[in-house]
This record gives C-alpha cells, sequence and structure tokens, in this order.
C-alpha cells in the first residue's frame, strides 16, 4: 500500500518551481529543468579513535536528523601517528533521496539554519562547478531533533545537496527557490 504523502517543497518543485526555472533559462525539453537528486549527510568522528561509544552517540544523533538510518564510515588503513586502526568507526553518512531528502531540505532552511549563531546566509561560492553545493555547519545542536541535554559532544556536519544542473549558475537559482538563504548582492 502506498501513501500519497507528497512533501511541501516537492509539491512546490513540481507547480511552480520548474515552470520559473524554464521561464529562467529558456528550456526547450522539461527533461532540461534541474532538480535536486540527493542530500548526503557525513559527520566525522575524529574522537571515536579513543572511545568507540562517541561513533554510536554520532549515529545515533545522525539517526535523529536525517530520518533515516546511517552508515558508519570505517577507516580504510592503520595509522600509528593518529592511534587509528583498520576496520575502526570513525563517522556517520547517510544518502538522502525523494521525500527524506525534501522533509530534510524543508527542516534545514526554516528551522536549523535560522538558529545558527551569527548567520549571514550560505557561501555562494561552495559550488562545485557541476552543480553540486556542499556546506559545513560547526554545531549539530541546531537541529529541533537533538536534545541538548542528552548530547555528549558538539560536532560538525558536512550537507551536499546534489542536483542535476549543469552550472553553478543554474544550481544556485535552482537552491535560491528551495529558500537556501544565499545573501543579496
Amino acid at each position: 500500500m502506498t501513501s500519497n504523502y507528497e512533501p511541501r517543497l516537492a509539491k512546490r518543485y513540481r507547480e511552480t518551481i520548474r515552470d520559473k526555472m524554464k521561464a529562467q533559462f529558456n528550456y526547450t525539453n522539461d527533461m532540461q529543468i534541474p532538480r535536486i537528486t540527493k542530500v548526503v549527510l557525513n559527520m566525522g568522528v575524529g574522537e571515536a579513535v579513543g572511545d568507540s561509544k562517541k561513533a554510536k552517540f554520532a549515529l545515533a544523533d545522525m539517526e535523529l536528523i536525517a530520518g533515516q538510518k546511517p552508515v558508519g564510515t570505517i577507516a580504510k588503513k592503520s595509522i600509528a601517528g593518529f592511534k587509528l586502526r583498520e576496520e575502526t568507526v570513525i563517522g556517520a553518512k547517510v544518502t538522502l533521496r525523494r521525500a527524506h531528502m525534501y522533509e530534510f531540505i524543508d527542516r534545514l532552511t526554516n528551522v536549523a539554519l535560522p538558529r545558527v549563531r551569527d548567520f549571514r546566509g550560505l557561501n555562494a561560492k561552495s559550488f562545485d562547478g557541476n552543480g553540486n553545493f556542499a556546506m559545513g555547519l560547526k554545531e549539530h545542536i541546531v537541529f529541533t531533533e537533538i536534545d541538548y541535554d542528552k548530547v555528549d559532544s558538539v560536532r560538525g556536519m558536512d550537507i551536499v545537496v546534489c542536483t542535476t544542473a549543469k552550472t553553478n549558475e543554474e544550481a544556485k537559482a535552482l537552491l535560491a527557490e528551495f529558500d537556501f538563504p544565499f545573501p543579496k548582492k
């Protein structure tokens, strides 16, 4: 049984954003219109080398933030200088697609980013040239799903938004329509 639930941003993309993008960039085919394909969240936990519980806490926090079970990132080789052993869990990552992705973007732009201290907008230069946008957060506690009293330590996280846009300009226009707070010129 499938539900008819459609996230708010998915509906907005389908009903208004596609038409705006088509008019702005003069696309001749609907398949040329850029869309967001996935959002990748990554949290590195360097202190997990000395205490394996730190990695478990990071995985639990990432699951609360993403609404989906994360995968532990594993050390590929041992490095004695860092006291790192091969196969040790040293981080957490999760890839969000479809409804989970739209729900996360909604929470990120409307709830989490406004809670960041001294926030002046996202860096408009954080595109990779192929339409993908990367950003970092210094504190994962800006998400309301995290109970501040139960946090063992504050961690940073990386967020990468992958799109089908061919240029940075198209990707920035797409993400701006999704309410990503880029500073005005």
